[in-house]
């Protein structure tokens, strides 16, 4: 893992990443010059090709990223695969038309571009494969030891095997610190009277996970570890390791010093100014081209049902205070006669039939474009709860009251990563993605998560 701003992004995927890039970059050179093959000479009036390379590969990377072909978690098999990369490439090859047009110095010519277009695609396909294969066999794996044979050495068992060749980490066993319980396969625990240090030399480890709850009266070999880490070996805590690999903080292996130690939790006017400049002129703009669409989202709400085209409600935002969301109405408008909160549930009877696709491609948020103009929201960040449900589950979740020392979004960390939550325990669940964000929060993740947005309304992920 290598980190960007405070955010974990995986050697693998940014070596993907490079190697696309350099293959798109390179397609436009390769089309123009087989375009001009004959001639020998490429015209003068082209200009420069390495802007037109620049654009062409920016575009392709950002549409690649929107459709999920960086999402390393994912598991689609081969038709997926093909079904998203021609997704990337049509709306690339729409939104390349589009810049020529607007841009006419970046044209390289019809013949030109479309020999460019296919080199790409199968310089993609080629690149996919290899990378599919090159993962299977483990390359760039990071050889781990685990500490502690205990549950929170059985959650990392059960995360590497959910990921399966998708991980970056591969653990080479898991020693016992005196526990007399084993949760993780027996066959993997290291039964060796070896000194730590020569044991991870031996097995060439680059990390030590430490997943020991209880460290008092001795039960950690200080002096050993010490020794490892003079010898260049990662030691990291549980807290850390889920927040790098799984991208959140986990409740059950946290605690307030960890937090007040951790690197992270940083706010600053620098960092609220930046983030507010980029919300007024993103949401400008986003006004502007998704009028036409909020308009006919409202005739369509209005014509199917009587009631408010615009479902107002209380939510708890920055400093717990309150202020209201606005909403597109999706639900019936007594969907909560008794009075009593109550979360969306899967296929939902309230929900109407235009309410049902306008949650699905999430045209239902578009209004809070206005409370992020207005202030009360910024794009990205935790999504804004009913004080009902704030109450509730403050009491019930530890630091659920952490989230809201920063705007809420309409889009956020935990809405790309975790699906629609309509239980307590999906709000912990949830919350812990939301811990991840305040603490690593920045202009960068901000981006990656807007990306990642894109990709759930493309897919409908985590609809109800």
């Amino acid at each position: 893992m290598i980190r960007f701003f405070r955010h974990y992004v995986p050697l693998n995927l940014l070596l993907l990443m490079s190697i696309e890039a350099l293959i798109l970059g390179g397609a436009i050179y390769a089309g123009v010059n087989a375009r001009f093959l004959d001639s020998g000479t490429i015209p003068d009036d082209l200009g420069p090709l390495l802007p037109k390379a620049l654009a062409f590969t920016a575009v392709m990377l950002g549409l690649m990223t929107a459709s999920g072909l960086y999402d390393l978690e994912w598991q689609g098999g081969v038709r997926a695969l093909l079904q998203r990369l021609g997704l990337s490439f049509g709306l690339g090859l729409l939104a390349m038309s589009l810049l020529f047009y607007f841009f006419p110095t970046l044209l390289v010519g019809r013949g030109a571009f479309l020999l460019s277009f296919g080199l790409a695609l199968l310089g993609i396909l080629l690149s996919r494969t290899l990378f599919i294969r090159w993962t299977r066999t483990g390359a760039l794996r990071t050889r781990a030891l685990v500490l502690g044979t205990g549950s929170r050495a059985a959650h990392i068992e059960t995360l590497l095997a959910k990921r399966g060749h998708a991980s970056n980490i591969q653990v080479m066993g898991y020693l016992p610190m005196g526990g007399s319980h084993h949760f993780v396969d027996h066959a993997r625990i290291l039964d060796t009277q070896e000194p730590l240090p020569e044991l991870a030399q031996r097995l060439q480890i680059s990390e030590i996970i430490l997943a020991v709850r209880d460290r008092r009266g001795g039960g950690m070999p200080m002096q050993d570890l010490l020794k490892c880490k003079l010898h260049g070996i990662r030691i990291l805590e549980l807290s850390s390791f889920f927040e790098r690999e799984n991208g959140h903080l986990q409740l059950d292996s946290m605690n307030a010093s960890w937090m007040i130690l951790a690197e992270g939790f940083h706010q600053g006017i620098v960092r609220d100014t930046v983030k507010r400049l980029f919300d007024l002129l993103v949401s400008a703009a986003m006004l502007v081209v998704c009028l036409p669409i909020m308009a006919l989202a409202a005739l369509l709400v209005k014509l199917e049902s009587p009631g408010p085209v615009l479902y107002r409600q209380e939510r708890v935002g920055q400093g717990c205070r309150s202020f209201t969301i606005f909403k597109f109405r999706s639900m019936c408008v007594d969907a909560e006669k008794d009075g009593k909160p109550r979360w969306a549930g899967q296929n939902d009877s309230r929900v109407t039939l235009t309410g049902r696709f306008i949650r699905r491609t999430r045209i239902d948020e578009l209004p809070q474009i206005f409370n992020v103009f207005f202030g009360d929201m910024s794009f990205v960040g935790p999504r804004p709860e009913r004080p009902y449900f704030v109450q509730d589950l403050t009491q019930k979740i530890p630091y659920y009251g952490v989230r809201h020392t920063v705007k809420p979004g309409i889009t956020g960390w935990a809405q790309v990563r975790y699906a629609y939550g309509a239980t307590d325990e999906d709000a912990m669940h949830k919350l812990q993605y939301d811990l991840y964000y305040v603490k690593n929060h920045s202009l960068f993740l901000d981006l990656m998560i807007l990306f990642q947005t894109a990709q759930v309304v493309l897919w409908g992920k985590g609809v109800r």
